[in-house]
């Protein structure tokens, strides 16, 4: 099982294929193989590296929230790509993993080549909105130690945003309710109040900095993002902004085939 130790906790991830690394990072209650179907589509034409953010997967879950914070998580991801000897790659990103994503290209933007962002977010702008979602995510964490993680998996599966998810075939919907199931409670709670939302820095400011060719990915059905997105599109320098009709949220699970080929394309261009 191939991992490395970064500040004091062992980060796991998989590589599949070859060519030009990509490295994918997974959403809240995810892990890095959600990010398999993608990477076999384009094993022909990139080195996918998956990792699992710290608290998910087989990461370890500290006890510390600090150690969830983006740009810990940031740090994970170059650690693994100096690990693997990378020294640049790109970078694809989504909702929490997307806000790593960027925070990663902030930190170190010599070290990416594209950007991939899905359905995710610079930050909260709103000091109040901000806080009042920062509460929101420490309810959430004591909602998970209090009623245990699979009522918390269903209450979370059961959110508007996830509303198309929901049409997913039975069988492949409910492989990936077992999939989130088989997470630690201990690592989405630390995630919820290290590297949720209302924690986060707000980095609208910084996008112009950003000079990486980016691609926006969002379903039209996820109202909420397609308005971020879309904003996010005229503050980066250079993005192009994909609408995906008849998708919600999650893009890369409910259209794999459709998402890998924009992805596959996007990583052709010269």
């Amino acid at each position: 099982m191939p991992e490395i130790l970064r500040a004091g906790a062992a980060v796991h991830y998989e590589v599949q294929g070859g060519g030009r690394p990509l490295v994918a990072l997974h959403g809240f209650t995810g892990s890095g193989r959600d990010f398999l179907p993608l990477a076999s589509a384009l094993r022909r034409q990139a080195m996918t590296v998956t990792p699992d953010l710290m608290g998910h997967g087989a990461s370890d879950a500290p006890g510390e929230p600090g150690r969830y914070s983006l740009e810990e998580s940031a740090r994970d991801v170059l650690a693994v790509a100096d690990h693997l000897g990378l020294e640049s790659f790109d970078l694809l990103g989504y909702s929490m993993g997307g806000r790593i994503a960027l925070r990663t290209v902030l930190l170190a933007p010599g070290r990416i080549r594209r950007l991939v962002l899905e359905s995710t977010s610079p930050g909260i702008e709103d000091p109040l909105e901000r806080e009042r979602r920062r509460q929101s995510d420490l309810a959430l964490a004591e909602s998970i130690e209090r009623d245990g993680l699979e009522l918390f998996v269903d209450r979370w599966l059961g959110q508007d945003l996830f509303r198309t998810l929901r049409q997913l075939p039975p069988r492949r919907f409910e492989a990936m309710r077992l999939a989130k199931l088989g997470q630690r409670p201990g690592g989405l709670t630390g995630s919820l109040r290290g590297a949720g939302a209302g924690v986060d820095e707000d980095v609208w400011p910084k996008l112009a900095e950003i000079r990486q060719r980016a691609l926006l990915i969002g379903g039209m059905e996820d109202r909420k993002y397609d308005a971020i997105l879309s904003r996010m599109a005229e503050h980066l320098p250079d993005a192009r902004f994909i609408r995906v009709p008849r998708v919600g949220h999650t893009v890369h699970l409910e259209r794999p085939r459709l998402f890998a080929d924009h992805v596959a394309e996007f990583l052709r261009q010269t």
